[in-house]
């Protein structure tokens, strides 16, 4: 978002808070603050410092969202700001999505059940209803309430395969907080973001994210390990039809959430869904309060329109459809030797070179993007951190050519130990999509 901003025309100054000091965004910046667990109280105190010169707040992750960060800042500040007001971030609660959901799309909500904390635990009452449930769904996956940064979603089948298995998964996430447990659907996945002037909801081109940790989609789920789209709005294992019933679902969706939460309270990047091709329809997966990571670093490359006159019109309610080119994206994720659980051991700071990646990608005429993560700037050295280290995206007249430009950029990166998968936008995993989608239609 910040390098979006940055390529625009009008002389932009950014002012970041951010998690640790991320290189990129350091460079970009105006003024630059570290706030470690991004605390909405400490972020709107840095946005009153800069409010003379700040014309509007552009939020990326999902706490503050959820936080209220919106509220605080426009209520206190009278700065505007682009995200969900907190009544309308839905992505805090997984329970309140499906029931959302199962009033404006019935046909798109996998079965489900939800089970709060009401005090004491009765273990054997517990079992006997999740016995119960398992009988009627058959597989299931198990999910935490609330916020989770794309992680905590246990699958039967890969994370657990028995019942003692599935109540050990079941318990650790219960301990924490309530779980929706639903029923497991075959399925092939495609994600939509959507742009709002809180009148009218913009999509933008589909996007495929690989959310598990090794190649094959086995391992746990993380944040994202890498996303990929094609030159056109949908991807190739997918129908137009797909993507015109992706956007009619979550208009539905906006809408409810506009009339419960207010006129003008889904403004900036309100939405990004997932969602599920599946022999019974499509299928809503769930509906988040933001753009994702990685997929927006998919679109915003490609975006032809100035993103910062693409913030105003959201802000002055005269948001009309996006231009984008017509290339393809790959995004591919460096990763600690620890990440999703790939090395046991304790974590380790890795010093990061990227002079050479990021020499690659000023001769690559604009179609390599370096976007550093979970990355430290200290003494003019990069230390990766725990998460996600380093994002290299790919842009080419097709995915192929896309992702090899991506993979040039993950390689020419100086890490020890700092790994990604292989097979994030590959012919192989594209054309077991194709195959599988068609199968679910019932097609040949």
């Amino acid at each position: 978002m910040a390098e979006a901003l940055s390529r625009s025309g009008r002389g932009v100054k950014l002012f970041v808070a951010d998690r640790q000091r991320n290189p990129l965004n350091v460079r970009l910046a105006s003024e630059h603050v570290v706030i470690s667990d991004l605390n909405v109280r400490e972020v709107a105190e840095f946005a009153r410092k800069n409010a003379p010169m700040i014309d509007f707040v552009l939020v990326g992750p999902e706490a503050p969202i959820v936080g209220g960060i919106r509220d605080v800042i426009e209520g206190e500040l009278g700065i505007p700001v682009l995200c969900p007001t907190s009544a309308a971030a839905v992505e805090g609660s997984k329970s309140k999505q499906r029931r959302l959901i199962e009033k404006v799309a019935p046909e798109a909500n996998p079965p489900y059940k939800v089970f709060p904390r009401n005090g004491s635990v009765d273990v054997d009452s517990l079992k006997r209803e999740l016995w119960s449930l398992l009988d009627e769904f058959g597989e299931v996956v198990v999910k935490p309430d609330g916020l989770a940064s794309g992680k905590g979603v246990g699958v039967w089948g890969d994370h657990f395969s028995d019942r003692a298995s599935f109540f050990e998964y079941f318990m650790s996430l219960y301990s924490q907080g309530p779980v929706v447990v639903e029923k497991k659907i075959d399925c092939e996945e495609f994600s939509l973001q959507f742009l709002s002037d809180s009148k009218r909801l913009i999509p933008t081109p589909a996007v495929r994210d690989y959310k598990r940790a090794f190649d094959g989609d086995a391992g746990p789920n993380t944040g994202g390990m890498g996303s990929y789209k094609d030159t056109g709005e949908i991807l190739p294992f997918m129908d137009v039809e797909d993507f015109e019933k992706g956007v009619e679902l979550a208009n539905r969706i906006f809408r409810a959430i506009l009339s419960e939460a207010g006129e003008g309270s889904m403004r900036g990047f309100p939405m990004y869904m997932a969602y599920a091709i599946s022999s019974d329809g499509l299928k809503i997966f769930e509906v988040n309060s933001r753009a994702g990571d990685p997929e927006v670093m998919c679109i915003l490359p490609v975006l032809e329109d100035d993103f910062v006159e693409v913030c105003f019109k959201m802000l002055d309610g005269s948001l009309g459809p996006l231009r984008f080119g017509r290339k393809a994206t790959v995004a591919t994720y460096l990763v600690p030797p620890t990440y999703g659980g790939r090395q046991p051991g304790p974590f380790r700071e890795i010093e990061v070179d990227l002079s050479e990646c990021e020499e690659a990608a000023s001769r690559s005429g604009g179609s390599m993007k370096v976007y550093p993560g979970s990355m430290d700037l200290r003494d003019g050295k990069n230390f990766s951190l725990r998460s996600r280290t380093v994002c290299v995206v790919g842009i080419g007249d097709g995915i192929e050519e896309a992702r090899q430009i991506s993979l040039g950029g993950i390689r020419a990166v100086r890490g020890s130990g700092l790994w990604h998968r292989s097979d994030i936008a590959s012919r192989e995993h594209i054309s077991k999509s194709v195959r599988h989608a068609k199968a679910l239609r019932g097609e040949r």
